[in-house]
């Protein structure tokens, strides 16, 4: 498998298998098919797992598959749902996150460890959920006081490598956030052919995941390209229960041409989204959420059919899917 280098970490392989399919969120799954499913990602040369709490049972499943001495080539991510805490009060909730996510994985440090909050300018309002925006956002001032410094005491202390941020949030705030002198080493940015955040977009300003993915390159980070099939949006059918009015749900029908295009070509969706993720410029690896080996090799079949031509990601953009 190809590699790429991201920030400070070095090289690492196109794709990363993320936790959310192995940690059974993104659809059913066994747990031996999802321990089978990490351990395929090995064979087929990926060497980065982006795992996290709120992934159910990822970290767990890490944990038991391993036993605390993976190869040492394999590397780890974790993050921590932050919010805005009271003032003081940073420092220790990142450090017990920290500390449950090594302890189920049987690890001494992470690769890299990410703030997993949106950031908001201080008076910001959402759009969409602002009366609970300190339990899915960080404010600026605490961003900058105290994020950045306990992610830099953790480094000095050797318990992570590299800390990030994932960029989903308000992309005004994530640009700023990425200028910052103390910037983070790393940074999650959207990578799908619609530019859509789906259910994760709070706000009302325009995503701009491709102005955030230069922005963060231009500033020496990494980055790692999430959500590349939408949240099932650009799949050939949703494998959970969503509402009607659900935005991946929205997404997914909104999506029709681009399943009309993949069967013109004899191409399965999926296929081709996660193709066209890795084809985009300014990001280093793609996190794959498969949940078993079927979907893991097709995903190892589009990094290793490379890059789509310039005439091939013109017709996928023709379709009008993201805002230009």
């Amino acid at each position: 498998m190809r590699t790429a280098r991201l920030g400070s970490l070095g090289e690492v392989s196109r794709l990363t298998l993320g936790g959310g399919g192995i940690g059974q969120i993104w659809g059913e799954v066994t747990r031996d098919e999802a321990v089978a499913t990490l351990k395929a990602a090995l064979d087929a040369g990926i060497d980065l797992i982006d795992a996290a709490p709120m992934y159910r049972n990822a970290q767990v499943f890490i944990g038991e598959t391993f036993g605390g001495s993976p190869p040492a080539h394999l590397r780890f991510t974790t993050k921590c749902q932050l919010g805005t805490p009271a003032p003081g009060e940073t420092a220790a909730i990142l450090e017990e996150s920290l500390a449950s996510s090594l302890a189920e994985m049987r690890l001494e440090r992470v690769d890299v460890f990410f703030l997993h909050s949106n950031i908001h300018a201080e008076g910001f309002a959402y759009a969409f959920g602002d009366s609970a925006k300190d339990r899915f956002s960080t404010a600026w001032s605490v961003y900058v006081h105290e994020v950045g410094p306990t992610m830099q005491r953790l480094k000095a202390q050797g318990r992570i490598a590299a800390w990030g941020i994932t960029g989903i949030g308000v992309p005004t705030a994530v640009i700023e956030a990425i200028g910052q002198p103390e910037r983070p080493d790393v940074v999650q940015v959207i990578a799908n052919l619609m530019d859509s955040p789906g259910a994760l977009k709070r706000y009302a300003e325009p995503a701009r995941p491709r102005a955030v993915a230069a922005a963060a390159r231009a500033a020496g980070c990494g980055v790692m390209g999430i959500r590349a099939v939408q949240a099932g949006a650009l799949t050939s059918a949703v494998d959970r229960e969503l509402s009607p009015n659900n935005p991946d749900r929205l997404d997914y029908e909104r999506a029709q041409p681009f399943r009309a295009l993949c069967a013109r070509w004899g191409q399965d969706p999926a296929y081709v989204a996660h193709r066209y993720a890795l084809s985009l410029p300014d990001f280093d690896t793609i996190v794959l959420g498969v949940k078993t080996r079927a979907e893991l090799a097709m995903c190892v079949q589009a990094e290793a059919d490379g890059a789509y031509s310039a005439a091939e990601m013109a017709e996928i953009d023709g379709l009008g899917l993201a805002p230009r």
